[in-house]
């Protein structure tokens, strides 16, 4: 049972810190500030997708409560961290509860928010009231043949019902209107590798496109016992990944990540908030930051900085809330 529980009014990061663990933190602070500069933190595993390739499942429905998550974003700007990424499963099945992380990231924090959903339920209305608040909306996208999407599982509907794209082309709408830089995530998979989307990408003109090779998870997608998905069918080779990027590699935007740069760059939380130890090719959960603090749950997780550096991990991730008409409308 975690020691912190939800709260009518949130504890400061410093009073929090002295529930922990009182033990020497295994890093210094000006470390532990250089290496939470950037989060992802899985608000839920709930989705309503069902990617094939997925190597974050709905193994279960857990959330934290809206206090707890508020504090675990507090202790990680007492930590450092700069820019928090809110992911799933798909977030915006919680919709309040992104919302009001997202307002209280920016505004409490002062952290860059970005969100990365597959666009199937981004509803007008919740950018009208929480769309100020974020800097980055990443969909992910991997195919623009709505065969393809129905393939792989990313939306709804037959071969030739499939919506996944025309929900693409309005969220990149909604980004235009509320001046929120738009991001595309792609996983190429051996049911897009020799697919050509240049054209569509050039419409959309997204601010940043991750290409990432297809990642096989013990315990997620690798057709184990207790796996959900199973996507070694799925996997493409080096080689075949790198052909992918070459087709596009006039897109300025295209940012390629194979397994090697991808597996253990990332800091990732889970729903409990526990860092993911992904370096043994399966994620091992860390103590949750809410019981041992930032610092000690970070030296459980497999995080390699020197990769997150090196794949451009720092970037310019705030927008420019001066006027929203920018160059972000669609081409």
């Amino acid at each position: 049972m975690m020691i912190i529980t939800a709260m009518t009014s949130l504890m400061t990061p410093l009073l929090a810190v002295s529930a922990f663990n009182t033990s020497p933190p295994p890093q210094s602070s000006s470390s532990v500030a250089n290496r939470v500069k950037s989060v992802n933190y899985f608000i839920s595993r709930e989705c309503n997708y069902k990617c094939k390739f997925c190597f974050h499942t709905q193994k279960n429905t857990n959330k934290l409560g809206i206090g707890n998550a508020k504090l675990g974003l507090q202790l990680l700007q007492h930590s450092g961290t700069e820019k928090i990424n809110f992911a799933g499963g798909e977030p915006f099945l919680n919709p309040q509860v992104l919302g009001e992380l997202c307002q209280f990231a920016h505004s409490e924090c002062g952290m860059a928010v970005s969100i990365i959903s597959n666009g199937s339920l981004i509803k007008s209305e919740w950018m009208d009231r929480y769309g100020q608040y974020v800097d980055i909306l990443g969909v992910s996208v991997d195919s623009f043949d709505p065969a393809t999407n129905a393939l792989i599982g990313r939306g709804t509907g037959d071969t030739t019902k499939n919506q996944h794209v025309s929900r693409v082309l309005k969220v990149r709408e909604l980004c235009a209107q509320h001046g929120i830089l738009f991001k595309m995530n792609t996983v190429v998979c051996s049911l897009n590798h020799r697919e050509d989307m240049n054209e569509y990408v050039t419409t959309l003109d997204p601010y940043r496109w991750k290409a990432f090779q297809c990642l096989i998870l013990q315990g997620e997608n690798a057709g184990g016992v207790n796996d959900l998905n199973d996507a070694r069918g799925l996997q493409v080779t080096r080689e075949e990944f790198d052909a992918f990027i070459q087709r596009h590699s006039e897109q300025s935007a295209l940012i390629p990540e194979p397994n090697t740069v991808m597996q253990n760059s990332y800091l990732l939380l889970d729903e409990e908030l526990r860092f993911l130890d992904c370096s043994e090719n399966g994620k091992i959960p860390s103590q949750s930051i809410l019981e041992v603090g930032v610092e000690r749950a970070l030296s459980q997780a497999g995080f390699d900085d020197d990769m997150f550096q090196k794949r451009g991990g720092i970037f310019e991730w705030t927008r420019d809330r001066g006027d929203n008409n920018d160059s972000s409308s669609l081409k």
